[in-house]
This record gives C-alpha cells, structure tokens and sequence, in this order.
C-alpha cells in the first residue's frame, strides 16, 4: 500500500519554518518527510537555502518520522568523506529512522567553488565511487581510498548507527535509473513515470521508490496560479537543461519560456480535492511505494487541514 509523505523544502522556506511544516505534517497524518539539499534556491523569488545538515539536526527533536534527503549530490560540493559523517550522525539523531536520498546534481549548487562541471556519464562514475566510498567508511575502521575521483586517507568514523544508512538514487533517465537499480537500497523520482519505474524494476532494482510532487492549495485558484508561476516554473524545465544552468537568474530568464496556462498541468492548485487527490494517485498508480508533496501555496493552515481530513484519508481509502 502506498504511504504518503510531505516534502520540506529549502529552496522555499527557511529552517523555523521547515520545522513548524514538519511538526504539521506528522499532526495531520503524513507518515513520512522528504527534504532537499540545496546551496542555491532554483531562483530568487523561492529566497532561501538552509544548510539541510543541520535542519535534520532539529528535526530529529521535534519529529518522529523517517526522514530521507531528496536528493544530496555527494560528488563536488561536499566531498563523500565528510558526507558518510554527516548521514552517520543524522542518522543517530534520528534512531535509524533516516535515508540518504543521492543523485547526480545540478551546476546550480554544485559549480560553487569553480570546479567545471562534468557531462552526465562521468557525472554517474563520480556518485557510484561516492556511494561506494561512503558505505565502506559506514562499516567502522580506518579507511584510506585512492580512487579515480576520490581520496581519503587514514579517516575513521566513530559516531555509527546500529544498521547501515540506506542510500537511494535517484534517476530521471534510463542510465540513471539502471544505475539505481544496480547500487541504490532504493530509488527516488518526481514524475509519475511508470516506464522509469519498470526500468528499475526490470535493472533489477529491488527496493523502495518514492515519488515527490508539488502542489498549490488555496481558495483562490487564479492566485494560486499565478504564485505557482512565479515560485517554481523551473519544474517545467526539460531535458538536461535543469542539471545545467548554473544561476538562479539563469532558471530566472529561462522560466520566462513557461506560459501561465501551462502551470494547471504541473501542479494541483486551487482547493478542488478531487484534484489534489488525483495528482497524488497519479504517482501511487505508477508504481511509486511512497508519495511525497510539497505545499508551494502560502495558505499552510488550509493545506494541513484539508490534507488531514479530506485529501489522505480519500487516498487511502
């Protein structure tokens, strides 16, 4: 049966607000939390980009859900090694109820400190030694590593989970799909594709898939077009095109290509439940185990309530 999670984001809302969203989001019945890791917001008008290691820091006091990261690069930004410490740690914050949620990256984050960024293949070869990399120096002892893109030496981890930190990967094509299937405890995606989820499937892909989406609620369904519009046309964005642009000014000038009539297609928005619910079990009926949504609307009040009433319980039921 499919679960339902709500999904915090750091490119929205700063780290109080992503703390009261979480607290709201177990009182109206989300069974889980997703939540990104970004050093740029897609473009200004989102404003804000909290450094998620320590947001999950917080949430471990004031929640009791399974968190999973959506999604860490660990290839430039933050070498792996200081990565297997940070997921080691939350994890023990959070008594085991945490996933390491990784994908490949966007230059929106990971150009920041002037390495060029690579093309897509070696971008993969890069996240398979960083994940290989992250679950040796999970098992204790001291680890020295000389691979192709990485380098530790004589580096230990003290600070251990009971279990292994699972690690899922996300993958919006075929080859990172495959990918996922062939090193990932699970996958992550954002569209309601069943042909990816066979894919990881048929790759051999064994473990959980969770699917994120983004909604609008609001009685005002036009503002609530027009704030969807302005908040997040880069969800539009096709092809590599998301992975590459290096500025938010960039995804600025770029989401002018969005027309407002497209933006109904992209995101439930409005307070029509039937729409919301549809949307939702759009990704439940492709396949994905958990569905996680994010609230882009300001009205948080509504959202939660209507979610706790009306919207989960229709998508369970």
């Amino acid at each position: 049966m499919t679960s339902y999670g709500y999904f915090l984001s750091c490119e929205q809302y700063g780290p109080h607000e992503l703390i009261d969203q979480a607290r709201r989001a177990e009182a109206a019945g989300f069974e889980r939390l997703w939540i990104s890791d970004h050093f740029h917001p897609w473009n200004d008008a989102q404003g804000q980009s909290p450094f998620v290691w320590g947001v999950l820091g917080a949430l471990s006091q004031v929640t009791s859900l399974l968190v999973t990261t959506a999604v860490t690069a660990p290839i430039m930004r933050i070498h792996p090694a200081i990565l297997a410490q940070a997921t080691a740690t939350a994890a023990v914050q959070l008594e085991g109820r945490f996933v390491f949620g990784v994908g490949s990256g966007e230059a929106l984050n990971e150009h920041v400190l002037g390495d060029p960024w690579p093309p897509i293949g070696e971008r993969l070869e890069m996240l398979e030694e960083a994940i290989g990399l992250i679950r040796r120096m999970h098992e204790g002892g001291v680890v020295n590593h000389r691979g192709k893109h990485y380098r530790v030496t004589d580096a230990r981890i003290y600070t251990l989970p009971e279990n292994p930190v699972p690690i899922y990967v996300s993958g919006f094509g075929e080859q990172a799909t495959e990918l996922a299937a062939r090193i990932g405890d699970g996958y992550c995606g954002v569209a309601p594709d069943a042909s990816l989820l066979r894919t990881y499937r048929d790759a051999g892909g064994t473990g959980p898939t969770q699917g994120g989406t983004k909604v609008c609620w609001g009685d005002d369904r036009e503002a609530m077009i027009d704030h969807a519009h302005r908040m997040w046309p880069n969800d539009a964005f096709p092809g590599q095109l998301a992975q590459t642009l290096p500025r938010p000014s960039d995804f600025e000038d770029t989401a002018q290509l969005l027309s407002r009539d497209e933006v109904p297609g992209l995101f439930a928005c409005g307070s029509d439940v039937d729409e919301h619910v549809s949307q939702l079990r759009s990704y439940a009926d492709a396949g994905y185990d958990e569905v996680y949504v994010q609230q882009i609307g300001p009205d948080k009040d509504g959202f939660f309530a209507a979610y706790e009433k009306e919207v989960l319980p229709a998508l369970r039921g």
